[in-house]
């Protein structure tokens, strides 16, 4: 007669591991496994002086996660500046002591965090990028780290004056933003300096951003993550357009549509 349950295969006497054990040794971690870091875990949490938020330190903020692999504890930037130090009113005297580990391009190491500013406003584009926050949307950092990225003359921040800084990885300290509590706060400001206003939205009737027409002056604005442009919004927009997707998503988030926008920006105006 056979048996439906299949015998045991036998024991190797040389082996420590029971029968339990073979079911999922992955269980059992080696003695010599490093810790996985987490808040919890002792990874570094930053305070930003201006709204008291705190956020997780990684790498890229030159602070190490504890159980983090070697390479990625490597610190970024440059270390201390070798004597003698360069007689220039731009370079701050802390960072050519104690090394420049900020993310910035090397052209602006040890300079500081003025002197940046000052030579970014020398040659700013002439586009605004405007950005509703009704719901404390986490992706206005993502925004502002975009606008430094395509030298964006400001950022303007709609409703909730606290945004959440982490995306924008310091770059707010070298690009400048601006609050306006209510939209109409904003439509008031462009139209004082004959700024047209142009939504960024997958609405109906709005526009493909390639084909349309996108003025070397302007102010992009982009709508909350969810419900996208306000009906307030949308009618102070002069025009508004869309970025094309092909997938089965119905939208961008806006951190990611203000990048594509202001890409299309610098593609029909800027020198590259």
């Amino acid at each position: 007669m056979t048996s439906d349950v299949a015998p045991h295969p036998p024991q190797d006497p040389t082996s420590r591991t029971s029968p339990e054990q073979t079911t999922a040794p992955h269980l059992v971690p080696p003695r010599d496994a490093a810790p996985v870091a987490g808040p919890r875990d002792g990874a570094a949490t930053v305070i930003d002086p201006r709204d008291g938020a705190g956020t997780v330190a990684g790498p890229r903020d030159g602070v190490a996660p504890v159980g983090a692999p070697e390479s990625e504890t490597e610190p970024v930037g440059v270390g201390p500046h070798p004597l003698p130090w360069p007689d220039d009113p731009r370079f701050d005297p802390a960072l050519l002591a104690g090394g420049d580990r900020r993310n910035v391009v090397d052209e602006y190491r040890y300079w500081s965090n003025e002197a940046i500013v000052a030579d970014l406003d020398t040659r700013r584009h002439p586009f605004h990028v405007a950005v509703e926050n009704w719901q404390h949307d986490f992706n206005i950092g993502a925004v502002v780290r975009n606008a430094n990225a395509f030298l964006a003359a400001e950022v303007h921040i709609i409703g909730r004056r606290r945004w959440n800084r982490r995306g924008a990885m310091v770059t707010d300290r070298y690009q400048h933003v601006r609050h306006h509590p209510a939209t109409s706060d904003l439509v008031t400001w462009c139209r004082e300096r004959d700024l047209p206003i142009i939504g960024i939205d997958n609405l109906p009737g709005s526009r493909p951003i390639q084909s349309a027409e996108l003025p070397t002056a302007c102010l992009m604005l982009f709508g909350q993550e969810g419900p996208g442009l306000s009906e307030e919004a949308r009618e102070a927009a002069d025009v508004v357009l869309h970025i094309p997707q092909f997938g089965s998503t119905r939208s961008i988030n806006a951190g990611v549509a203000s990048g594509v926008a202001m890409y299309e920006w610098i593609r029909r105006h800027a020198t590259l």
